[in-house]
């Protein structure tokens, strides 16, 4: 290699680090599993008044994370309590300031939870475009003038507890559970033009409305790459399940999760761990299987009740670590066994998902407090960190030097002041 074709390498690596260091293109960050970029130094103390940027007041509550792709934000949000005008604002992210919103009018009443606004779901970028999914009223993707490039229309989605799954973006193409309800599937569309590439329907279950009806999976999938395909892993009532992502065709499946899923697969080249909601069981799953792998790949599943788990964990090294939403726990397993090896209640449920970034974890609980935890086999809190006592059911983002955290009533942004 020549000294200028080596000196422009190095210049490209330095361009990526620092644009992967300014993006959290999905709800679940760059990698999909939680990680924030390696150089990503977020503050470690904040307060209402200590270390805040800037914060802005949103037009209403909503649960979905804002979404980072240099110095825009993109953020996505009901307008109306009753979920006629869902809206993609992008905001400029040294300020704050709104630099443009598009909205969708929904004419027709969407069925949701009192704790789960319309809009719940985040987007997803490329750093060319932003795609929304808006539940019935379908997905949308504008380029980062505002400009709507397309939509898809996914006809009507009705449960009593609403719609959240996020949508995720991988090698030109736009993956999305569009459910929970009657009408369940998964789809795979085209970035480019929303053209649907497959689609797998999906048993649904009813309305939600009595106790034996509560089935549905809330979860965003979640993507693994192998030596030979990439694989869209995605929790079902009842099981996990992988699928070619060029073709939709179905790969493996495990049995043994529960009827309600609210948080996401945890995927990584060894394993895959999925915890149910409401009670019920969590299990692992080695990923390289075919056909029902329940005997053959499972590692490992929790039958006893477990805690209620809405916030998706996050795989470091030998552990996972989840966060509880009843009670305000958070705890940390070795995955290759299920082994717990510390739980600690902390405050109110989490809602958010963990978030990993130099070396530690970020958890928000409902009332906007964050505790900055050791990514350790052994408990150390580090920090805890108050606001203004805010409902909060969104995810922290760290990027750079600061910390997103989205509120029902504001956009939070957390940093040190620069020396």
């Amino acid at each position: 290699m020549t000294l200028r074709c080596a000196a422009g390498t190095a210049v490209m690596m330095l361009s990526v680090l620092a644009a992967s260091q300014a993006n959290w293109p999905s709800f679940r960050g760059p990698s999909g599993n939680g990680y924030a970029a390696e150089n990503v130094r977020p503050p470690l103390r904040w307060s209402a008044k200590e270390n805040v940027a800037w914060k802005i007041a949103l037009p209403g509550p909503g649960n979905s994370t804002p979404v980072v792709w240099q110095h825009r934000i993109f953020l996505t949000q009901s307008l109306d309590a009753d979920g006629h005008q869902r809206a993609l604002l992008c905001l400029e992210r040294d300020t704050g300031k709104e630099l443009w919103r598009q909205v969708v009018h929904y004419p027709d009443k969407e069925p949701t939870h009192r704790d789960n606004p319309y809009c719940s779901a985040s987007p997803a970028t490329d750093g060319q475009r932003v795609v929304v999914s808006f539940g019935s009223a379908g997905v949308y993707a504008y380029d980062f003038a505002g400009r709507q490039l397309w939509h898809y229309d996914t006809g009507k989605i009705h449960h009593v507890w609403g719609n959240a799954a996020s949508p995720v973006i991988h090698d030109g193409l736009v993956f999305v559970n569009c459910g929970p309800g009657e009408r369940t599937f998964l789809v795979a569309l085209n970035l480019t033009d929303g053209k649907e590439v497959w689609k797998v329907n999906i048993p649904g279950g009813k309305y939600g409305e009595k106790p034996t009806d509560w089935l549905g999976s809330w979860a965003t999938p979640g993507i693994l790459k192998t030596a030979t395909r990439t694989l869209v892993v995605a929790a079902w009532p009842e099981f996990l399940a992988a699928y070619d992502a060029r073709t939709g065709l179905e790969v493996w499946r495990c049995d043994g999760l529960g009827k309600l899923l609210y948080t996401s697969p945890v995927v990584a080249s060894q394993v895959v761990l999925m915890s149910s909601g409401y009670g019920g069981p969590a299990l692992a799953v080695r990923p390289d299987g075919q056909g029902n792998v329940t005997s053959t790949h499972r590692l490992w599943q929790t039958e006893q009740r477990n805690p209620q788990r809405i916030g998706s964990g996050v795989l470091i090294g030998d552990w996972f670590f989840q966060p509880n939403a009843g009670p305000g726990s958070l705890h940390c397993l070795e995955w290759r066994t299920g082994k717990v090896l510390w739980q600690e209640r902390l405050g109110e449920p989490f809602w958010g998902s963990l978030v990993h970034a130099a070396g530690r974890l970020y958890a928000t609980d409902k009332r906007g407090v964050t505790y900055v935890v050791a990514a350790s086999p052994k408990f150390e809190l580090l920090a805890k960190n108050e606001l203004d006592g805010e409902t909060t059911h969104a995810t922290p983002v760290p990027v750079d030097d600061l910390v997103l955290i989205r509120t029902w009533k504001h956009l939070w942004c957390l940093r040190e002041p620069k020396p």
